[in-house]
């Protein structure tokens, strides 16, 4: 992926691992399969676009002579959960806080290289993961179909559903663009105010 890519469009100043899957299970039902289903999507699945795309700007060298930028910006994406975990979603919940420690010792390890590697978690957005979301632990928690994402979202400072572009205003007008230059190592919260750090 990062070799074609690089080979029709050029130097390679921005990876974004936006790959994620969620289960919702209690965790006296979980299998091994399950961990590992989870496990290979949102924690390897970040970790090679993290490693694969590190390697690539390493070769390109210095940023700023090889693709006119003052770093190489490299995005991962954590939840809400990697900070706070709901019932039923542990295994997706132990997959994004293992992003956010990925994402810190990423971050120690490029930055001699002129590589900045932070995270995003989005809280409650509509989508359809949350669709699902809302369903299933509805189910577990006895709830009807619309209500579990209702009192999640209500949970939220700002009292609503966090919509894709709300996720995208923070990922691309922010942690893609000039203005995060100096900011590495952090994961940061899109959640409407669920969660305060």
């Amino acid at each position: 992926m990062v070799r074609e890519t690089v080979e029709k469009l050029g130097p390679l100043t921005l990876m974004v691992a936006n790959a994620g899957i969620a289960q919702i299970k209690q965790l006296l039902n979980v299998t091994e399969a399950d961990i590992d289903a989870v496990f290979s999507v949102n924690f390897k699945g970040v970790f090679n676009c993290y490693t694969h795309a590190a390697r690539q700007m390493i070769a390109q060298g210095d940023p700023q002579s090889a693709a006119g930028v003052g770093v190489y910006k490299i995005v991962g994406a954590s939840s809400i959960v990697g900070f706070r975990a709901f019932g039923a979603l542990g295994i997706y919940s132990a997959s994004k806080w293992a992003v956010r420690g990925l994402t810190q010792a990423m971050a120690t390890e490029m930055a001699p290289h002129k590589i900045t590697v932070n995270a995003y978690a989005p809280g409650v957005v509509g989508t359809a993961m949350w669709d699902k979301i809302d369903e299933e632990l509805g189910t577990i928690e006895g709830r009807a179909k619309g209500e579990t994402q209702e009192v999640y979202s209500n949970k939220a400072a700002l009292g609503r559903t966090s919509e894709p572009e709300d996720v995208a205003g923070l990922v691309g007008g922010f942690l893609a663009s000039q203005d995060s230059d100096f900011v590495t190592g952090q994961t940061m919260l899109v959640d409407g105010g669920i969660v305060f750090t």
